[in-house]
C-alpha cells in the first residue's frame, strides 16, 4: 500500500489544533517539526552539547505532518483542512503560512517516515523521554525515563508548552497525591506525574483516539500501570477531587474548564495549566482570579507559558 505525507506549514502556537485537525480528518498519525523544538534540546544522548545552528531543523513556523493511506480521497479532505486552518485567526491563533502541501510514501518508507522528528529529549536533570525505538540508558541513578511511541498523538515533551508543563509538574509534585491529568494527548503528563510521586493519577480526552494512544503509552512505562484514562469532555461530570490538576490545551479551553477545576481541586491544591501564549495570559489569569485562584508560579519559554495555580486554604478567623 502506499501512503501520503500531508504536511502543514503553520505557526508554533497552532500546533495543538492543527494536529487536532488532523486527526479528526482520519489520519494514520502525525509528526510535529517546530522552530521551537530546539529550545527543548540542551544536548544528545551522550551528553554533549548540541550544535543548534547547524541542526538539520526548520528555523522559523512550525510543520504538521500527516499520513493518509491510499484509500483516502483526499482532494475531498484537503478544502475542509484548509478552512479550518484559514479560521484559526478566530481562535485567537496565527495560522502561520497555512500551506498544504501532499508527497507520496511509499510503504517501506511509511513506517520510519515521522520518527526523524523524534530523539530523546532531556527535559531535566531528572527526566528524559525517550522514543521507543531509540536506546538509552540512563546517566545517573536519579534520572527518571518516559518511553514514549508519539506517533499518534501530540505532547512527546519537545513542544515547549509539554516542556514547561514537566518542569511544574516536578516542582509541585511532593509525593502521596492525586492527579487529574485533563486533555491527556499522548499521556506523557500521567507518566511524568507517577515518576514525580503521584499515588492516584486519572487522565482524560476528548479524543477516543487519544485515548487509546495514551493507554499504549502508559503501558511502555511500568510504574504507569495504574494510571486510570477514559474518555470526557474536560472536566464535565468527574467527581473525584484532586491535589492537583493539570490541563495543556488551548487558552480559551482552560477558561472553559476553570470553574469545575475550583470545584474539584483541594483546599491547598494546585491547577496547573500551559498552551498558553502570553498575549492569552491576562484573559486565563482574569478567569482565574473571578473563581479565587491566585497565581503561584510562572513558568516562561520564548512566548510559551506555564501558570501554576493555588487554591488558598480555608483559615479559621480567630
Amino acid at each position: 500500500m502506499e501512503w501520503t505525507e500531508l504536511t502543514i506549514e503553520t505557526s508554533s502556537e497552532a500546533v495543538e489544533a492543527v494536529s487536532h485537525f488532523l486527526m479528526e480528518a482520519g489520519a494514520s498519525g502525525v509528526a510535529i517539526e517546530d522552530a521551537l523544538d530546539l529550545q527543548a534540546y540542551e544536548s544528545d544522548a551522550y551528553g554533549e552539547l548540541v550544535d543548534k545552528e547547524n541542526m538539520l531543523h526548520i528555523k522559523e513556523g512550525a510543520k504538521v505532518m500527516a499520513y493518509f493511506p491510499e484509500t483516502v480521497f483526499l482532494p475531498e479532505i484537503v478544502p475542509t483542512l484548509q478552512h479550518h486552518v484559514n479560521q484559526l485567526p478566530s481562535f485567537g491563533l496565527d495560522k502561520g503560512a497555512g500551506k498544504i502541501s501532499l508527497n507520496d510514501v511509499v510503504e517501506d518508507d511509511w513506517a520510519t517516515a515521522w520518527k526523524k522528528y523524534y530523539h530523546p529529549v532531556h527535559v531535566s536533570r531528572f527526566l528524559t523521554i525517550v522514543p521507543e525505538w531509540e536506546k538509552y540508558e540512563a546517566q545517573h541513578a536519579d534520572e527518571r525515563i518516559i518511553v514514549m511511541d508519539p506517533g499518534m498523538a501530540f505532547g512527546t515533551g519537545t513542544h515547549p508548552t509539554t516542556f514547561l508543563t514537566l518542569h511544574a509538574l516536578e516542582v509541585t509534585l511532593r509525593g502521596g497525591e492525586t492527579v487529574l491529568d485533563v486533555g491527556t494527548g499522548s499521556g506523557v503528563l500521567s507518566i511524568a506525574a507517577k515518576h514525580f510521586g503521584a499515588k492516584n493519577v486519572y487522565a482524560y480526552d476528548l479524543d477516543e483516539v487519544a485515548v487509546r494512544v495514551a493507554q499504549e503509552n502508559l503501558d511502555l512505562n511500568p510504574i504507569a500501570a495504574d494510571v486510570q484514562v477514559a474518555a470526557n469532555d474536560l472536566l464535565n461530570g468527574i467527581t473525584q477531587t484532586a491535589d492537583v490538576i493539570v490541563a495543556n490545551i488551548l487558552p480559551h479551553i482552560i477558561e472553559k474548564m476553570i470553574p469545575d477545576a475550583w470545584n474539584l481541586v483541594n483546599d491547598g491544591g494546585k491547577f496547573i495549566v500551559s498552551g498558553i501564549i502570553t498575549e492569552k495570559e491576562s484573559a486565563v489569569h482574569d478567569k482565574m482570579q473571578e473563581v479565587g485562584f491566585k497565581l503561584y508560579q510562572k513558568f516562561q519559554q520564548e512566548d510559551w507559558l506555564a501558570l501554576i495555580y493555588e487554591k488558598p486554604l480555608i483559615t479559621e478567623e480567630a
